[in-house]
Formats: structure tokens, C-alpha cells, sequence
């Protein structure tokens, strides 16, 4: 899939997704809206039919006016304008709510006139727990009535949203199709960028099998000359050519067969105590002739308490290789590569410093990525696979380490390793 179609695809389907939970939030809204304003008017018609029937039991003039006034969202004032019997009252409460379906806990107190004070305040909970008896002076007066009862409905929020179960199932439906899209896309793009990497990989190793391939194939036609006998100095020219390109095809294919041992976790490490300073010094010589081409130079320095540490051998020697090896591959001129070890705190920081070409800050986290080369378009100076630096760092994992990088573009780069110390 195209880029630009991977993209048009992630914002046409985000726009679309985005669309739907502002729908879907607006519905959830207007519902709850809508249900508690339905809430509200049957819990005023109940409180009405309370206040006449209180009028009836009193024998008193039933209001002209509606004596229920909402005062808060779950606060209700009902004035009876005459005295109020508390058993009588919660009996009319009881009755009236279950007529009307109002199955909600409350809370109600009564003013007295004589104290000036809320009293009988007491708390029902229909919802099957124990009643219980609140404290006087929970609710709040209102000076605007002689007779009247206050009563509130804690839980009335909580009530509406349990009866939106259906809202609340949808939602949830929509948060997971949500976060599943965001994965989707995760899984969309990660696909891609293996896709180039795969890409490049297939590019780079094109490139690093094709000249040896073609050079052995044009040493072995001319070792296949009938007068090549004859020619003794030639044949053994060409017979060197084949030999040389042919190790260099096994350090490839071996470099590919470790990666990939390395990656399900196959690596066995056989641990021995060694001088640190005789093996770099001995993965040292192997690159000076290479550094001598390029009229460069590798120095290597060591402290004096450094010397034995318990490593495995074949790895780490493997793992200097491909630091050195990249040293001098992303230098172009004059190559100075400077080894040093040195120990801090029961620690030995091995480091490989270079003036190469550097490495730019937005692709520094992910030179370890197995496959990854810093991109170069189309130009393939500096040959390789991306496998060097995936192993190094999982050779370091292996042996509990760590590895840390400095760089800068076209300033060189530092590679430290602390590793334990014997």
C-alpha cells in the first residue's frame, strides 16, 4: 500500500471514528437529559399528590398554587401550608412513590415553626438497607414558607445512569472499537517501516553478495583455461581471489545465522576470565592494515588496574569486530579511531571513539534495530546488512551490560560499554 493511500486511509478513518463518539456523547447526553427531566417531573407529581393528600388529612384548603418547587437538582421543597404528621407524611411518601414507580433512596426533614429548626430528619433507603436516622440541621431552611417538609434524593444521579445500561454497553462497545483502530493503525505502520526495512535488507545484501558471487565467477572461468597449468603464478592469483571472496561469503552468511540465533534468544555463552587488553589488542591488528589504506591510525590505551575480565570470548572478540568495523567503514578520510578501558567504580568502561561521519540525532534509537541502516538513498558506499550493531547490543544483553552512544552528525561517534569487572 502507498504511502499517501496509508495516510489518506488513517485520517478518513480517524474523521470518521471521531464523528461517531461525538454522536454517540451527544445521544448519551441528551438521554440522561431527558431521563432525569423525566425523573424530576414524576417525582414532582408524586410530592403534589402528597401535599393533597396531607391537605385532605388535615382538612385543609388544598393549595391553588403547585406547592412543589425544585431547589437544586435532587432538592425538593412541598408546602402544605398547615401542620405535618410525620408518620402520616412518610406513609404518603411510601405510597405515592411506589405508585409512580420512584424506587430511589431519599432523605426528608420537617419544619418547625415553634424551634425554627428542621426536624424529624430521617433517611429512607428503599433500596433494602437499614433505615437510618440523620442529624438535625442536615438540610437547609427556606424562609419563604411557614409549612413545609424538604426532601432530597442522593442517589438520584446515580439512579439515571444505572438505567442507561444500554447507553453504557454501547459506549463501551465504542471505546473498544476506538482503541482497536489506534492498534490497527499501530500495526498499519509498523507493517510499513518493516516492509522498508525489509526492502533495504533485500537491497544491501544484493549488493554484498553480488560482487564476490561475480568475482569468484570470473576467477573460476579463468582457472578453467586449458593453458592455465602453463601459468602457475596466475592460477594461484586467481585460486587466492576465490579463496578470499569465498571467507568473505561465510563472514556474511555468518553474521546473518548469528543475528538471527540472537533474536530467539539461542545465544550460549561460555564464560572464561581473560586479559581484556591481549584480546583488544588482538581484534586491533586484524584492522590495522584496513586503517593504514585509509592513512589512518587505531590507538588503544588502557588503565593499568584494568586487565582480566570473565566474558565470553569468541562473542566479545565478535563484538569489538563490528565496532571497529564500522569505525572505519563510516569514516571517509583519514580514519582515527581511539580504544581506551578504564575502570570506575568496580566497573570497566571499554569505549570506541571515532571522526566519522556520525550519526544524526533522529536516528540514534534505532541504529540496534536489526536490518536498520541510516538511510542513504539509492547510494550504497558503505556496504553491510544492519546486523552489526543488533548483535553487539544483544551480546551485551547477554552478558547483563550496557552500551551507551554519543554522536553527532559529522563530529563521530563514541560506543562505551560497562561491563563487570572480574
Amino acid at each position: 500500500m502507498k504511502k499517501n493511500r496509508i495516510y489518506s486511509v488513517i485520517i478518513l478513518g480517524s474523521i470518521s471514528l471521531v464523528g461517531i463518539i461525538i454522536f454517540q456523547v451527544f445521544w448519551i447526553y441528551n438521554t440522561f437529559s431527558s431521563d432525569q427531566k423525566q425523573l424530576d417531573l414524576s417525582i414532582k407529581s408524586a410530592l403534589f399528590n402528597v401535599a393533597h393528600q396531607m391537605a385532605e388529612f388535615n382538612d385543609s384548603q388544598k393549595p391553588n398554587i403547585n406547592p412543589v418547587n425544585q431547589v437544586s437538582s435532587n432538592n425538593f421543597i412541598v408546602n402544605i401550608d398547615d401542620i405535618i404528621d410525620p408518620i402520616i407524611l412518610e406513609h404518603f411518601l411510601e405510597t405515592e412513590f411506589d405508585n409512580s414507580h420512584i424506587h430511589i433512596d431519599y432523605e426528608y426533614a420537617i419544619y418547625d415553626c415553634d424551634s425554627d429548626a428542621m426536624v424529624h430528619v430521617k433517611r429512607i433507603n428503599v433500596s433494602g438497607k437499614k433505615e437510618k436516622q440523620l442529624e438535625e440541621g442536615a438540610f437547609k431552611k427556606f424562609d419563604d414558607f411557614n409549612y413545609y417538609f424538604s426532601i432530597r434524593f442522593p442517589s438520584k444521579t446515580r439512579s439515571v445512569l444505572q438505567d442507561m445500561n444500554v447507553w453504557a454497553i454501547s459506549g463501551f462497545v465504542l471505546i473498544t472499537a476506538f482503541l482497536f483502530f489506534i492498534y490497527a493503525i499501530f500495526v498499519i505502520i509498523r507493517q510499513k517501516k518493516l516492509s522498508e526495512v525489509q526492502k533495504d535488507f533485500i537491497n544491501n545484501m544484493t549488493h554484498e553478495l553480488k560482487t564476490p558471487i561475480s568475482t569468484i565467477g570470473i576467477s573460476a572461468q579463468v582457472i578453467s583455461e586449458p593453458n592455465i597449468a602453463n601459468q602457475p603464478e596466475r592460477l594461484a592469483q586467481y585460486a587466492s581471489i576465490i579463496t578470499h571472496q569465498n571467507q568473505r561469503l561465510e563472514k556474511q552468511v555468518e553474521k546473518v545465522l548469528k543475528s538471527t540465533l540472537s533474536e530467539k534468544g539461542k545465544i550460549h555463552l561460555e564464560l572464561e576470565a581473560f586479559s581484556l587488553n591481549d584480546c583488544i589488542n588482538h581484534v586491533i591488528r586484524d584492522f590495522e592494515l584496513k586503517a593504514k589504506e585509509k592513512a589512518g591510525e587505531i590507538i588503544f590505551h588502557s588503565d593499568d588496574n584494568v586487565e582480566i575480565i570473565k566474558a565470553d570470548k569468541s562473542h566479545f572478540e565478535n563484538l569489538l569486530f563490528n565496532l571497529l568495523d564500522n569505525a572505519l567503514k563510516y569514516c571517509d578520510v583519514n580514519p582515527k579511531v581511539e580504544v581506551s578501558a578504564r575502570l570506575e567504580s568496580s566497573k570497566i568502561h571499554l569505549s570506541i571513539a571515532d571522526n566519522g561521519i556520525g550519526i544524526d540525532d533522529k536516528f540514534r534509537k534505532k541504529i540496534f534495530n536489526k536490518f536498520f541502516r541510516i538511510p542513504t538513498g539509492d547510494i550504497h558506499n558503505v556496504k553491510g546488512f544492519g546486523l552489526g550493531l543488533d548483535y553487539v547490543k544483544n551480546i551485551v544483553n547477554a552478558h547483563n551490560w550496557k552500551i551507551k552512544v554519543k554522536s553527532r552528525s559529522e563530529k563521530g561517534s563514541i560506543f562505551t560499554i560497562i561491563m563487570n569487572a572480574k
